[in-house]
């Protein structure tokens, strides 16, 4: 560019830069204000000499023939001062890949219906000769009324350099974005920042093999548009013929049916406005001038004209104003008086206090106390004692009365003294003699059981030739069962309960190496996942008595629970499952413990095995042994 473009410059005289958006390869798009009509624009700024400012002014030229509601018009496009710009209309909302990426994949009717807004803006622009060339979900707008926005009409393409794009590219970017609207994950062909969908044998997985419960017509519209032949063939059931935006608008309207009140549920999927990072235009420095010196002004901010000059305050001080010399600071109380409301801070003292005054010694007390005034001493002589040689006898406290309680002379014995046994000894002393009994009387009950050859608790003894562990064993006149016919049984399947139907009769054609598989979760089945099983219905052809099933599989381990019942069934819940088992193999045999009767055998998967990063069951032979 033939100057700096910063935020606040002002192009032709009219547009102010706010904030820059995004920049690469030279090109910048900025969202400015227009000083003339007071609103926000976006803004395609490269230099005037760029290989592609033709045909950004072709794409404006283009783009400004188109009225849509939903697309983002031209309103400016010039060449200037060495710079090449296109002025958008501005759209305020979330684009697609916020969407997906902060509330996850869309439901699918919201998915379809957001598609076909998108996809009838741009069969518009293909019959008035106008390719968008780069239709990724961050060029597809829902603001915050629900309405649909389509940004960058032929505009990004050339942006970004990109030449010979046209229609076939937008066919292609619609399935795309409604891969992305479905799964997260971007499958069209242009490129977008959102993550590829996942691949196998360098071929896109179809929509319900990465994620669960998508409706069997928009898995094969996408399936179709991207693989580029549109034929069924191994990887889809029924033909879906498209080749324009506009049958791609025809064939979501007729999914998505009365769209009342998908546009409100769609808006109730936005992020909240405080989780969107708030942009703050940037501050101009200040630089620092001389009193003297003149400020310039640059011609585009004659609109907002400022003083040229700043005055210059001086403050002088009198020569004869003496400057005090601060103190240091110095704790005090303030004094507040009363009746003139001054203040005066309490000083410090100057000297230090004197130390206070030491404490009085207690007085001395003696070691005995003195005699009463009878002249009877407190402490008597021990009976039979000698006095020391420092006179001073041995005294004890008890006088010698002459009575059982008291000392007898010369004995050396002390006093008895009655004391009261402590409180709830007795209680204690009890319990623990209760506590023995018992314990008495189970041994001897237990000890007389056993010697009758009883339990300890007096039962019949079990027979240890009949132990409730033993697996029981197939009838010895049970053969294999012929005539197998199998079907798919998904009842909690959304919109269409079905699970790989057409290879259902694989699990029953005696080849080991053929199997039904299930569809791909990625949780496991039960209360915790989205379905609580799948499986197989297996017609007997008639009414029969079974009692062993040999199930092949691939992968473990397997859950596995068995019904039988004489009506075809369409769900298990009114059923009692004969048998039950957690196969750790590839190839088990499911005995049941008593033989039972009907014609239909359901094969219900309650566990499947991990398949990578999901799970996934397999089924490759289901053998019935009956009667």
């Amino acid at each position: 560019m033939t100057h700096t473009v910063r935020p606040g410059d002002v192009l032709a005289g009219r547009y102010r830069l706010v904030d820059l958006l995004t920049e690469s390869g030279g090109g910048r798009f900025w969202r400015a204000h227009d000083r003339v009509l007071q609103r926000h624009v976006a803004l395609h700024v490269i230099p005037a000499d760029d290989p592609r400012s033709e045909g950004l002014l072709e794409a404006a030229r283009s783009n400004a023939l188109l009225l849509d509601r939903r697309v983002l018009r031209v309103l400016d496009a010039e060449t200037r001062d060495g710079l090449c710009y296109v002025v958008n209309e501005w759209g305020s909302g979330t684009s697609l890949d916020i969407l997906v990426t902060s509330s996850g994949p869309l439901e699918p009717r919201r998915a379809a219906w957001l598609v076909s807004e998108v996809a009838d803006s741009v069969a518009q622009a293909h019959e008035a000769g106008v390719a968008h060339g780069r239709l990724v979900p961050e060029n597809v707008l829902v603001d915050r009324t629900g309405e649909i926005r389509v940004i960058g009409l032929g505009v990004d393409a050339a942006m970004h350099g990109l030449s010979g794009t046209g229609p076939s590219t937008d066919v292609t970017d619609l399935a795309g974005l409604l891969y992305c609207a479905l799964t997260g994950k971007w499958a069209g062909a242009s490129t977008s920042g959102v993550p590829r969908a996942p691949e196998e044998h360098g071929v896109v997985l179809r929509p319900r093999q990465v994620r669960a419960g998508i409706p069997r017509p928009l898995d094969a519209l996408c399936d179709a548009v991207l693989q580029g032949d549109g034929q069924p063939g191994s990887r889809g059931r029924e033909l879906v013929s498209v080749t324009t935006a506009r049958e791609i608008q025809a064939y979501l309207s007729d999914f998505v049916g009365d769209p009342a009140g998908i546009a409100e549920g769609l808006l109730a999927t936005l992020p909240r406005r405080r989780d969107l990072p708030l942009v703050l235009p940037s501050v101009p420095e200040i630089a620092v001038r001389d009193a003297g010196e003149q400020s310039a002004v640059r011609e585009d901010d004659v609109a907002d004209p400022v003083p040229a000059t700043q005055p210059t305050v001086r403050t002088e001080v009198p020569a004869e104003t003496t400057v005090t010399p601060e103190l240091p600071t110095q704790a005090g109380m303030p004094i507040f008086d009363d009746e003139s409301g001054d203040v005066s801070w309490l000083a410090a003292r100057e000297t230090p206090p004197p130390p206070p005054p030491p404490f009085d010694q207690p007085p001395e007390r003696p070691l005995f106390a003195p005699s009463p005034p009878n002249g009877t001493p407190l402490r008597t002589p021990r009976p039979g004692g000698s006095a020391t040689s420092n006179g001073a006898g041995d005294f004890w406290p008890w006088d010698n009365t002459g009575t059982e309680t008291g000392r007898a002379t010369g004995s050396g014995l002390v006093p008895v003294v009655d004391e009261e046994p402590p409180p709830g000894r007795s209680w204690l002393r009890l319990a623990a003699a209760i506590a023995v009994g018992l314990l008495l009387l189970v041994a001897i009950v237990v000890a007389y059981n056993l010697g009758r050859g009883k339990t300890v608790l007096g039962g019949e003894p079990l027979d240890s030739g009949s132990s409730s562990s033993s697996t029981p064993t197939p009838s010895p006149s049970a053969t294999p069962l012929g005539g197998l016919v199998a079907e798919d049984l998904d009842p909690q399947g959304t919109p269409v309960p079905e699970e790989n139907p057409e290879d259902a009769g694989l699990a029953v054609d005696g080849d080991p190496a053929t199997s039904w598989p299930t569809s791909a979760y990625d949780q496991q089945l039960g209360p915790g996942g989205l379905k609580d099983g799948v499986g197989l219905v297996v017609d007997l052809g008639g009414e029969h008595s079974v009692s062993a099933v040999r199930l092949t599989l691939e992968g473990a381990p397997t859950g596995v629970e068995l019904y039988l019942s004489d009506e075809r069934p369409t769900d298990v819940e009114a059923l009692r499952p004969v048998q039950g088992a957690t196969l750790e193999g590839t190839g088990e045999t499911i005995t049941l413990d008593e033989p039972a009767t009907g014609r239909f055998l359901v094969v219900w998967l309650t566990e499947l095995p991990p398949d990578g990063s999901r799970f996934r069951g397999r089924v490759a032979e289901v053998e019935v042994l009956g009667e």
